[in-house]
């Protein structure tokens, strides 16, 4: 019997990695096809699946073949090479993304693989002899596209508005890549939208060393997975047969009740892990955002668990595998700190003087937009400088660290019970986004596209599924500029998530310009300090 061929895209990524991982192990069962940057981390990572397949490695680009294993090495933003290694696929599994915080940096990079590249996948199937009617498409979205979700409504599920947050372009173009795929003629697609995967292995969890840790509201809910967890759910997309009703839908993918934790108790627990006495030894409460980030529980990640099977680790298990994974030297500093309250109290003062100079000398830092004025971050981060000025320090406001009720579960705007809707249903739908959906008729098909108009005027074809069951609305208003105080007093749909954090007199305006002030900041930061 001819073998499956699966292609997978972003191998080498958190979620691509552990993902090709457990591919690796059914590869009596699949011929694997990798896209792969020919730069030499890759090389090296991927240097003993090639000796194992016998390929002799190459120079740069090109591509190679061994026994069920084929490489391109080349870049997915070339149409020509997404061409190559969707040739002849069964499966297309998507876990490339170009992630925050390197997104804001680099806005551009980030267009070219969240959306650029998506539309170069969904293109090469569509070109495929036969390719939409029969290449099973796994696509991953974020949780970032829904944006700040703290109590009320911290408890999501899809079909939420999409609020990308305020200088937050990775969300931006993770919805448009999204839409591409929403909206495209495959028959087999599914769109998967990732919560924060947390690394497994010590190496990789301490690897970020940015300010964006900051911009997480200390009440910011998380719902997280780990990576192994996110690998295996995504290989285990290759069990759903085509007549499952699993396909042209969206998924929220977290990893259930064991994996949920508050921000603050997420941060304790860290410390906690490396030995030290708490957060408020190495951090000053002002240095956290007060809003404009991402991150929910959810309603509904049990739905995508029931299909894929991957709710395996708690977030117990997530400290457990970085204690072991962490260096000897790591653990012998965590035990002194633990043990010795002078070289704890040496470390703590250490930690806190990096960690002050990450966030008032970044440029993306939340303390150095309040000492060098960036009027646009302060407003959108924290309201404005009063807001900033009134943050009371750890021995006056201790946030909670308990898991939050269900306290208000948002309204899609029709009646979601009703198992067939009719044209009325999406006038409906359209008129509480302040809109309207203009086609004079619909056959009923949720795949059948339509016109609309949103609040603003801007006309627009949609999908009934991607209005209503995703939520997405208005590809023109969802793009910067941000000016999500004037979208909400003429959307009520996405009211709902805006004026949660936002106080309805307030009118702000963000361009796309106001991003500059942060391009090449990590280059920038480190350059300093070198």
């Amino acid at each position: 019997m001819k073998k499956e061929r699966v292609v997978l895209l972003g191998a080498s990524g958190t979620m691509g990695y552990s993902a090709f991982q457990e591919l690796w192990k059914k590869r009596d069962q699949y011929e694997i096809v990798l896209l792969l940057l020919p730069d030499l981390r890759e090389k090296l990572l991927f240097r003993p699946y090639e000796i194992i397949s016998n390929i002799k490695s190459i120079p740069g680009r090109g591509h190679v073949q061994g026994d069920g294993l084929k490489i391109i090495w080349g870049n997915a933003i070339e149409y020509d090479d997404v061409a190559i290694a969707i040739e002849g696929a069964d499966w297309v599994l998507n876990a490339m993304a170009y992630i925050s915080p390197m997104a804001d940096y680099y806005p551009k990079n980030a267009r070219a693989v969240n959306t650029d590249a998506v539309n170069n996948v969904i293109r090469a199937i569509q070109t495929q002899s036969l390719g939409k009617q029969h290449i099973r498409y796994i696509h991953t979205g974020t949780v970032a596209e829904t944006g700040d979700r703290q109590p009320p409504i911290h408890w999501g599920r899809v079909g939420d508005p999409l609020n990308p947050s305020v200088f937050d372009f990775y969300a931006i173009t993770k919805i448009d890549g999204e839409r591409i795929v929403l909206e495209s003629d495959l028959l087999y697609w599914v769109s998967i939208r990732m919560t924060y995967i947390i690394p497994t292995e010590f190496k990789h969890y301490m690897k970020l060393q940015d300010p964006i840790m900051f911009h997480m509201p200390l009440r910011t809910c998380m719902e997280n997975i780990s990576n192994r967890n996110a690998g295996v759910g995504l290989i285990n997309a290759l069990n759903i047969p085509k007549e499952s009703d699993f396909w042209r839908r969206v998924y929220n993918m977290g990893g259930g009740p064991g994996m949920r934790i508050s921000a603050l108790n997420y941060m304790k627990q860290t410390y906690k892990m490396l030995g030290l006495s708490g957060y408020r030894k190495v951090n000053d409460r002002n240095w956290y955002a007060l809003r404009n980030f991402h991150l929910q529980y959810y309603l509904d990640s049990h739905i995508c668990n029931h299909y894929l099977n991957y709710w395996q680790d708690t977030m117990t298990d997530i400290w457990e595998a970085l204690h072991k994974s962490s260096p000897l030297s790591i653990k012998t500093l965590s035990f002194l700190c633990r043990n010795f309250p002078l070289i704890r109290n040496f470390v703590e003062k250490q930690t806190h003087g990096w960690l002050k100079n990450l966030v008032e000398y970044h440029a993306n830092g939340t303390r150095n937009w309040y000492l060098h004025k960036n009027d646009q971050r302060i407003i959108a981060f924290f309201k404005d400088y009063k807001s900033y000025e009134a943050i009371l320090d750890w021995d006056k406001e201790d946030p909670s660290t308990e898991i939050e009720p269900v306290q208000q579960i948002l309204d899609h705007g029709y009646d979601e019970s009703r198992q067939i809707l009719s044209l009325l249903d999406l006038e409906k739908a359209a008129s509480f986004r302040g809109g309207e959906c203009i086609s004079p008729e619909w056959n009923g098909d949720l795949y059948h596209k339509l016109k609309w108009r949103c609040a603003f005027g801007h006309e627009f074809i949609a999908k009934a599924f991607t209005i209503l069951k995703a939520g997405h609305w208005c590809p023109v208003c969802v793009r910067p500029p941000w000016n999500g105080d004037e979208q909400a007093r003429k959307n009520p749909f996405f009211a709902q998530v805006w004026h949660a954090s936002h106080d309805p007199e307030e009118n702000n305006n963000y361009s796309m310009e106001s991003v500059k002030d942060i391009l090449a900041a990590d280059e920038i930061y480190r350059n300093r300090n070198n």
